[in-house]
């Protein structure tokens, strides 16, 4: 009987690879390549031990230990301990979105385009569909962590050996595993793919979140987090495997019963019973704009208070970093305080540029609601009425710039809050409004990009992400890695001035912007005349 439900399965993972035959490598050469370009550049990086230690004490402070994770191997910081400290924790995170992405554009997506019903019509077990994309997506995750367990070893770097580097890939692989079978989980549960990908994501950020306090706070509460687990590998300095298998055999647990469930409920439904609309529609409602805001309003609100809460954690070790800093001679040496700013302030500079990063991310989900709207054929119906195509893309562009402005603003006010609560002399509110505020013509920049994408070709859409994750790669890293100037200018957050501590430059500020309106001018009349997918 169990055998049946999984007939065909091999010919479906053939299918699914050939779908994703350009998407996949796409994935995998980009996350090998960006580890492979970090660790060289950490190679040759610092000319001396005195300089490693150096650069090892500020990672000692408590916003950093949020921001990254606790570091292992800081009393001999050398390459292989500085790469996993760095960068295993934001790896991955990328490699628990590539997973979410894949599932759920072969699970729910799949289904409410109507194709695992078509694929159902024919001689395919009930689980050959989801059980295809499971064995895929784990795969890519297997491939994933011998690419870059082998690459990081082939470089030759002293620290970076065998075992080190294996666990490294495995670290990787086990957080994508995890996340497929979170992802899998919630397909189930969800009715739609809107669903489907909200939750995985609140469970990456509460993962998230709940390390960040436990490495600051309370050890014990980091273990609650899956990518707690993942750190807790200690990757080339005690290379503990246990963590690893604590991670894959969550895995299992939890993708089991994700089988279960698919294979108990009817197609198309969800578990979590979606709740029954009005019987009239609202005005509101019978408006672009409305419709836009009525489609995400879940996932805005989400949102908002993960952003809220995000700033909150940030802002609740401000409150050490004077007393680290000033006890740390070192790190006095090492950062000479600027004229009228706290070392605090200097340090805050970073942690706006990483927070208004991140911050762009729902803005820009938002806006590309409509390609999936388009691709489902639901814009024609809307089309048909009295609706322009330009109200209509304005309209999510609108509600894109309205919310992208919120979720960065709750993100200040929380961190402010935190702050405000901890400092003995808490920064103002007014100082770190314009600290993070001034980021917005950076994450319009994006937006514009996402609206030009659309109105002239939907496919390219990922273009949009793709110029995020390379401003967070370089303003992230830029600093440590010694990156060259011209890299962070290819970004628009590279243009942004580090307020408090350098002086607004307008000319940049109103060149962005304009950049902006020219980037959704070209969306605009793109959009106007190109065929709507039907």
């Amino acid at each position: 009987m169990w055998k049946q439900r999984f007939t065909n399965t091999g010919r479906l993972i053939l299918f699914t690879l050939k779908r994703d035959k350009i998407r996949i490598p796409i994935w995998l050469l980009s996350i090998t390549i960006m580890t492979i370009l970090t660790a060289t550049s950490f190679s040759g990086l610092y000319a001396n031990d005195q300089e490693r230690q150096a650069i090892a004490e500020t990672m000692k402070n408590p916003a950093m230990t949020a921001m990254v994770g606790k570091g292992y191997g800081l009393e001999n910081y050398t390459e292989g301990p500085m790469m996993a400290h760095q960068m295993l924790l934001f790896t991955a995170i990328v490699v628990a979105i590539m997973s979410i992405m894949l599932v759920t554009r072969h699970t729910r997506n799949d289904e409410e385009e109507g194709r695992v019903e078509l694929i159902r019509s024919l001689p395919v077990g009930r689980l050959a569909t989801v059980t295809s994309t499971l064995v895929v997506v784990i795969a890519t995750n297997v491939c994933l962590s011998l690419f870059v367990a082998f690459s990081l070893f082939s470089l030759g770097i002293d620290s970076i050996d065998l075992n080190g580097s294996l666990l490294y890939g495995a670290a990787l692989g086990a957080t994508g595993i995890f996340f497929t079978s979170i992802t899998l989980l919630f397909a189930q549960l969800s009715s739609n793919s809107r669903g489907t990908i909200g939750l995985s994501f609140t469970v990456l950020a509460v993962s998230y979140l709940i390390r960040a306090v436990g490495d600051v706070s309370n050890e014990g509460l980091s273990w609650v987090s899956p990518l707690g687990w993942i750190l807790g590998t200690e990757v080339y300095v005690n290379n503990y495997w246990w963590p690893i298998f604590l991670t894959l055999g969550s895995s299992i647990t939890i993708a089991v019963t994700g089988l279960y469930l698919h294979a108990s409920r009817d197609l198309g439904s969800g578990f979590i019973p979606t709740k029954p609309g009005k019987r009239y529609a609202s005005r509101f409602l019978k408006s672009p704009f409305g419709l836009a805001f009525r489609l995400q309003r879940t996932g805005i609100i989400a949102w908002a208070i993960g952003m809220f809460i995000l700033g909150a954690s940030y802002g609740s070790v401000l409150g050490d970093l004077e007393t680290f800093f000033s006890s740390n001679d070192m790190l006095t040496q090492m950062l000479p305080p600027v004229e009228g700013y706290t070392l605090t302030e200097q340090f805050m500079t970073m942690l706006m540029a990483i927070i208004s990063m991140l911050c762009t991310i729902p803005p820009i989900m938002f806006l590309l609601k409509l390609k999936g709207e388009e691709k489902r054929g639901h814009l024609e119906p809307i089309l048909a009425r009295s609706v322009s195509r330009s109200k209509l893309l304005g309209s999510y562009m609108l509600l894109s710039l309205i919310f992208g402005f919120i979720m960065l603003t709750l993100a200040i006010l929380g961190l402010w809050v935190a702050a405000d609560s901890v400092m003995d002399d808490p920064i103002s509110l007014q100082s770190i409004l314009k600290a993070g505020l001034v980021y917005l013509p950076a994450l319009w920049i994006l937006t514009g990009i996402g609206v030009a994408t659309i109105g002239l070709k939907p496919k390219l859409t990922g273009l949009t992400w793709l110029v995020l994750g390379y401003s967070f790669f370089v303003v992230y890293l830029g600093g440590m890695l010694k990156l060259p100037e011209w890299m962070a200018n290819l970004s628009p957050y590279g243009h942004i001035p580090q307020i408090p501590v350098e002086e607004i430059n307008y000319l940049t500020l109103a060149i962005l912007i304009i950049i902006s309106i020219g980037l959704s001018l070209v969306g605009y009349i793109g959009f106007q005349y190109r065929d709507i997918e039907g």
